[in-house]
């Protein structure tokens, strides 16, 4: 009986310790993860649907507290004033859920652009969402004031050939980063006064 409690105090000690250990490397990790995330993934989508900004809207980023979680909101200076801010997004698509970043140009209350920074659908259909440029050209310039959806549902976006669940989930990703612009606007507002001037 003694070397059985032996054995159990053992293997807690030993628990307690690598779960403490595993915890550290996670929190030691975290921030170079997140940095590579935002410089490969993340980053160029939004560089390129921010392409004629006069700055890099990937470090003119700031965090926003939103209920629980806290929100990257980066920042887009064009001619002199900080007016487009870049909301992220995710959705349920066909194979997982479709990670999204959409541009949202303040002073005109319309869509700047979108693009989708990750996705596992189906190669060679719902895949394009990501490499298509015609697909997510059709939300630049469309006011945020209207919800966005396929044409085969009553919207205005033309869907993916044979990827429809896909295109419902970036039109639905982009109805939740207006939706999030809307309720955090005024909390962006205060934090982009006096940039780009």
């Amino acid at each position: 009986m003694g070397e059985m409690i032996k054995m159990v105090v053992v293997l807690t000690i030993l628990s307690v310790i690598s779960g403490g250990g595993l915890k550290g490397l996670e929190e030691w990790a975290k921030p170079k993860i997140e940095n590579n995330v935002m410089n490969q993934v993340k980053g160029p989508a939004i560089r390129q649907i921010l392409k004629a900004a006069d700055n890099d809207p990937v470090k003119d980023r700031f965090k926003i507290p939103d209920g629980d979680e806290e929100r990257n909101i980066f920042v887009g200076v064009f001619d002199n004033k900080a007016d487009t801010v870049v909301v992220e997004a995710s959705a349920s698509g066909y194979g997982d859920k479709v990670g999204l970043v959409v541009a949202i140009n303040m002073a005109e209350e319309n869509l700047r652009g979108v693009a989708v920074t990750t996705s596992k659908e189906t190669p060679g259909l719902g895949a394009r969402a990501k490499d298509d440029p015609s697909f997510a050209a059709q939300f630049t310039g469309k006011p945020i004031s209207e919800s966005f959806g396929v044409t085969a549902d009553g919207g205005q976006i033309s869907a993916l050939s044979g990827a429809t669940i896909t295109s419902r989930a970036v039109c639905s990703g982009v109805n939740q980063a207006v939706e999030t612009y809307n309720r955090l606007k005024p909390q962006m507002e205060e934090q982009i006064k006096g940039m780009g001037k």
